[in-house]
């Protein structure tokens, strides 16, 4: 039988476990990169677990986030990054250098190899080939400190591409905005998206990079494209030629499940607010009048995409009640915009260039004002994460974005009458790598500033928790929605006392005092719904709970990444079996549950007692082996230290 790429790469990093679906499998890692909104806190756990150099082959950190110095936190913050990586044996991109995804892909991405990054958009990675997986920063410090990836494996979906996009008007872009609306935000959970067919040829390495990146939004593991003479071409470009393999799936592959999808019928799509899945095409809100315009992102800010968009606004003029602002991807991006005067004309027609950063995608500036309607080429709308809670955010190509900010209007790219340049990728980019700093072979101090705490530890699993429900949720709630991102909230990120008390704060701003109250007599709960904790794979949304004394989540299903980090903080993850129970349970309930040892251990499944109610329910736990253990020591740190230290 043959083997579809996800199983080739695998097999050939394999040191435990067999490549079944549902199995628990551990995987040596290549590569491993942070960045700065989750880096600090993954260096600072590096540091805790008390080893002295990373060992993988290849670690980078990152600045790319926090880049809003109004005072001393983030500055410090960067300090503390360059001198971690400098100590410990990993590559330093300055900030300035670009946004992680964008410039991973340009520097270190390589098909065949295994990454993980400490972001949801890790999966940029899988555009070039490279199996590539976003994590808790938690779980990557344990890879850097040699152990492997262990993960259950995933269902391997493929996605036939057939035809050709009607370029340059139909995007890559497009592609996943249509995926998005055929599988939903919840339809790549548990999955790993393969790509293959002959449409596959007609898509450029950085078109597939924007594809996987938001396969994310999916809910999917990561996704991938094989490795072929694009990937080469690619490669070459960067002046990595021969990091080059061929990774092609066997014709008689098999998988879990195909879906083929015609590029040739794909239209310009735009994702309506709040939520990436809510998917229309352009046609059917056209003429809505827009108030922003962002393009960049790290999921459309390669060469390509800026170098199309300043020919559109070639000659041109931003609409009057139209803001637009940009990001170039990479300071490669914003050199050779500059070389070949394409800056030139997107300040001519009123762009606001912004640096090389994720700035307005995370709501690190660039908020909309009030009400408005913000259309961005970036791959995130939920509520409120723009910075303004009431802004209507929408997504769309780079393409359907630069005619919105020049009629001031959403216009079907297809229906503007004008002739848009196809431009090609160049067969050489400019190569300059003077802001990434090599790892140092003297030993070096780490610099902390004040604001830089220690990581908090839980303590191992007790066997009977009593606890007030702090908070009941709906569905589709997010780790934005848990822990807000912003230029308010992500400065605190190397200070889990004061980060914690944003906790969900969008949307209930007493928590975090009555979470700490309720720590003092037992700890807290929090009840969800479904997909709960989709979205960023920032840790903080595990850490900042566990620190205000929540001992157990239990919803009707858990985003991936999230329930990951959940576990690596010692909160207990549990499912109701029957979803109906969910209204059994009510905030400030007090529920218990006995004998946890023994049921963590063997049944994994367990006895709520509603107190308060004197109702009881059955939930259940669907915990591999390690994440066993992980729970009964009280978390990764604890488990990784064990294991290395002894």
């Amino acid at each position: 039988m043959g083997k579809n790429v996800v199983e080739k790469i695998l097999e050939s990093h394999l040191v435990s476990g067999k490549l079944k679906e549902g199995e628990l499998i551990g995987v040596r890692v290549d590569q491993v990169y942070t960045q700065d909104a989750t880096g600090t806190m993954t260096w600072l756990e590096f540091e805790a677990i008390g080893i002295d150099k990373v060992r993988v082959p290849l670690a980078v950190s990152y600045v790319d986030h926090n880049m809003l110095q109004s005072n001393f936190m983030n500055a410090d913050d960067h300090l503390f990054l360059q001198t971690a990586a400098a100590k410990f044996g990993a590559y330093f991109s300055k900030p300035g250098n670009g946004i992680s995804h964008q410039v991973h892909l340009e520097r270190f991405a390589a098909p065949g190899l295994i990454a993980l990054g400490t972001d949801s958009h890790t999966p940029t990675g899988g555009g070039i080939g490279m199996l590539a997986i976003g994590v808790g920063g938690l779980e990557a410090a344990s890879v850097m400190a040699g152990l492997p990836f262990e993960f259950t494996m995933p269902k391997v979906l493929k996605i036939n591409l057939l035809g050709k996009l009607k370029k340059p008007y139909v995007t890559a872009m497009d592609v996943i905005l249509t995926l998005l609306k055929m599988l939903t935000v919840k339809g790549g959970v548990g999955k790993i998206l393969e790509y293959g067919g002959p449409g596959v040829k007609a898509l450029s390495v950085t078109e597939r990079a924007t594809i996987t990146n938001m396969g994310a939004e999916l809910g999917a593991t990561t996704s991938i494209f094989p490795s072929d003479e694009l990937t080469l071409k690619f490669l070459k470009s960067q002046g990595r030629g021969y990091q080059w393999v061929e990774i092609q799936a066997d014709e008689d592959a098999e998988y879990a499940e195909i879906i083929e999808l015609n590029l040739s019928e794909i239209e310009p799509m735009i994702a309506k607010p709040h939520s990436p899945d809510n998917v229309v095409p352009v046609r059917e809100v056209a003429g809505l009048k827009v108030n922003q315009v962002c393009i960049g992102s790290c999921t459309n800010s390669s060469y390509k995409s800026m170098k199309t968009v300043a020919s559109i606004l070639r000659g041109n003029t931003v609409h009057e009640d139209v803001n637009l602002l940009i990001n170039p991807g990479s300071k490669q991006v914003y050199e050779m915009l500059v070389s070949d005067g394409s800056l030139k004309e997107l300040i001519s027609a009123g762009a606001r260039i912004l640096e090389s950063s994720c700035g307005p995608c995370i709501g690190m500036g660039g908020a909309p004002g009030s009400g408005q309607v913000s259309v961005r080429s970036y791959n995130r709308n939920f509520k409120g994460r723009s910075g303004t809670k009431d802004a209507e955010v929408y997504l769309a190509s780079q393409i359907t974005c630069a005619l919105a900010a020049i009629n001031g209007e959403l216009v079907n790219p297809l229906d503007a009458g004008i002739s848009i340049e196809d431009i090609p990728e160049p067969d050489s980019f400019l190569v300059n790598d003077n802001l990434i700093i090599p790892p140092k072979k003297d030993k070096t101090k780490i610099i902390k500033g004040p604001n830089i705490k220690e990581v908090p530890v839980k303590e191992p699993l007790e066997d009977t928790i009593k606890a007030e429900v702090i908070i009941k949720l709906g569905d589709n709630i997010t780790t934005d929605d848990i822990l807000p991102a912003g230029s308010q909230v992500l400065p605190f990120r190397s200070n889990i006392p004061m980060i914690s008390t944003f906790t969900f704060k969008n949307i209930d701003e007493t928590f975090a005092e009555r979470a700490l109250k309720a720590k003092q007599h037992g700890g807290g709960i929090i009840v969800g719904g479904e997909n709960y904790g989709q979205g960023s794979s920032r840790e903080h949304a595990a850490i900042a709970p566990m620190y205000l004394g929540i001992k157990v989540v239990i919803a009707k299903s858990f985003a991936r990444i999230h329930r990951a980090n959940l576990i690596n903080f010692g909160i207990l993850p549990l499912i109701f079996a029957n979803s109906d129970d969910y209204e059994k349970v009510e905030q400030g309930d007090l529920l218990e549950i006995k004998n946890l040892l023994d049921r963590v251990t063997n049944s994994q499944k367990y006895i709520i007692v509603n107190l308060n109610k004197n109702v009881e329910f059955e939930v259940f736990s669907n915990l591999n082996a390690k994440e066993t253990e992980l729970i009964i020591q009280g978390g990764l740190l604890p488990y990784v230290r064990n294991k290395v230290l002894s």
